[in-house]
């Protein structure tokens, strides 16, 4: 098969879909492989990289994609890579479809088949090729957020730790899966009072027991967020709905109750956003201020640490791309039924129901077509 990765052009994405030793593995599968020249820069990999194990250099994004049988990427793609796509191709990236309705329509246009990283599952329901990122988003959002608190930056001028006499910041983390517990660790090495909230009682134990009583614990209802809202410094919005579009845990009208120059740090915002104020933003122009209170929401908040972030994914990603390169997507997806729940798209028809739904699209259930 032959397996192309295209430049990332999202604004401020340095990650790269294949790294060296994905793209080396490939290549001893007996699959060619075809990189972007200079796609790997951003994440610290030269063509000599790529070349030197096997792959081959093409200089742009049209013949990758005219040539590859199979788009291997990072970020959704962009309403240019969207018209390159073609019948038959397959695409495997994050897509994050659910709020997006343009890049639905432009992908069942196009005819390809599309594979979404955030929806592949494991044999335990968890998201293995999320859970990288979200790791990574995770332990960025307390550093972002305190930046963010700065004084010169719109914040309160709050220190996360405080000093011998003066309190530390009030941290709220909503939501205690990867993204919250990651986000629950670095928020507590850097001295902060951290609160997490969750809606499982077996999730809340969990924390509280790794923790060891270094961090609060509180089951989430709308009722305990109100009550949080007075007191906080900083909130981390970390919920996910696998595929759907985040819930809405914080509205305008709220707000009012929060003191002026906190911080509000969505990391479900490629997902929507989980405050109603959220709206995307990037590493160039990552905050803005609503009502008083400062907003981070980068929606691809792994691309500042590329090198890191590029190498986790490519972790994760490879095993399952060489399934697909292998086997080719529909014997792949037939064998592992973890990989057939991330098919978003096929030949014209959206088949994740999540989308659907938040969409109003009909689709046919994947099972149907392998």
């Amino acid at each position: 098969m032959k397996i192309g990765c295209p430049t990332e052009i999202k604004p401020q994405e340095f990650r790269v879909g294949i790294t060296p030793n994905a793209a080396q593995e490939a290549v001893s599968h007996g699959h060619d492989v075809l990189i972007q020249s200079g796609a790997g820069i951003g994440s610290g990999f030269t063509d000599d990289d790529y070349t030197s194990i096997g792959a081959k250099i093409i200089d742009t994004a049209e013949e990758v994609f005219a040539t590859a049988d199979m788009i291997v990427k990072v970020k959704e793609p962009q309403a240019v890579e969207r018209k390159m796509l073609r019948e038959g191709q397959l695409l495997f990236t994050y897509l994050h479809l659910a709020p997006d309705p343009d890049q639905t329509r432009d992908l069942i246009a196009s005819g390809c088949t599309a594979i979404a990283y955030e929806t592949v599952t494991d044999r335990n329901g968890g998201l293995p090729l999320l859970a990288p990122m979200s790791e990574v988003a995770g332990r960025l959002a307390p550093q972002t957020g305190s930046w963010a608190l700065q004084k010169a930056n719109g914040g309160s001028g709050v220190l996360m730790g405080g000093v011998p006499g003066v309190r530390p910041a009030n941290v709220a983390v909503i939501g205690g899966g990867v993204v919250g517990a990651a986000a629950a660790r670095v928020a507590v090495g850097m001295g902060a009072n951290v609160t997490v909230l969750d809606r499982s009682i077996a999730r809340l134990s969990y924390l509280d027991d790794i923790f060891m009583g270094r961090l609060t614990t509180q089951y989430s209802d709308k009722g305990a967020v109100v009550e949080l809202l007075p007191r906080m410094d900083m909130i981390v919005g970390a919920v996910l709905i696998p595929g759907a579009a985040a819930p809405k845990l914080v509205s305008r009208d709220q707000l009012s109750l929060m003191k002026p120059g906190s911080v509000l740090v969505d990391v479900a915002i490629d997902q929507g956003g989980c405050f109603e104020t959220s709206k995307a933003t990037t590493h160039k122009d990552p905050i803005y201020e609503v009502d008083g209170i400062v907003h981070y929401c980068v929606a691809n908040m792994p691309g500042a640490v590329a090198r890191t972030s590029t190498i986790a994914l490519g972790n994760a990603t490879m095993p399952f791309m060489l399934a697909l390169a292998d086997k080719g997507w529909k014997k792949a997806c037939a064998d592992d039924p973890n990989l057939l729940n991330g098919l978003n798209v096929h030949a014209g028809q959206l088949t994740y129901e999540a989308v659907g739904t938040a969409l109003g699209i009909d689709t046919v259930d994947p099972k149907s077509l392998v």
